[in-house]
């Protein structure tokens, strides 16, 4: 299963550093850990699928819903119950090389459902990480006030100085 941290792994797999953009999932084997540590396969159709799932989550996450995209990625999987001694699951029926792709868009809308208006880009433009405010007011603007947040107001700061050479 697909819980927060790992949804903001799989979002947050295309950083900037160094002021140049990053993908750390361009290459196979961080996919294929990531894939693995979360019960999937790391073959070469269920990376491909995870990057899809990641491009359409992160651009959903920035703006309009890339509906077909989600429907491609969705179509034909299902969750059905299943009752044992153990209690009442479901469990989703999928294609193999489909299902972790399938699970991080469900992980995707979960967190919508239960947190709205909370997963988020970072506020910095110059950032491509996302966060999830778990904040009281739900008010957080960067994925990290370490970097982007002190980033930011320092550069506002340098400005409003330069401009009012009195404050």
């Amino acid at each position: 299963m697909i819980d927060e941290r790992a949804l903001l792994e799989a979002l947050n797999s295309t950083p900037v550093v160094d002021g140049r953009p990053q993908d750390l999932w361009a290459g196979d084997a961080e996919p294929r850990r990531w894939a693995q540590e979360h019960g999937g396969p790391g073959d070469a159709p269920a990376i491909e699928w995870l990057r899809t799932a990641r491009d359409v989550l992160q651009a959903a996450t920035r703006g309009p819903v890339p509906e077909a995209e989600l429907q491609r990625i969705l179509a034909g999987a299902r969750r059905l119950p299943e009752a044992d001694a153990s209690g009442l699951r479901w469990r989703l029926h999928v294609p193999p090389e489909r299902t972790l792709a399938v699970e991080l868009v469900l992980a995707w809308y979960d967190v919508l459902e239960r947190r709205p208006g909370r997963l988020r880009p970072c506020g910095n433009d110059e950032c491509r990480l996302f966060l999830l405010d778990r904040s009281r007011a739900g008010t957080a603007r960067w994925c990290s006030m370490k970097t982007c947040g002190n980033r930011l107001k320092a550069r506002r700061h340098q400005q409003r100085t330069r401009r009012d050479p009195a404050s």
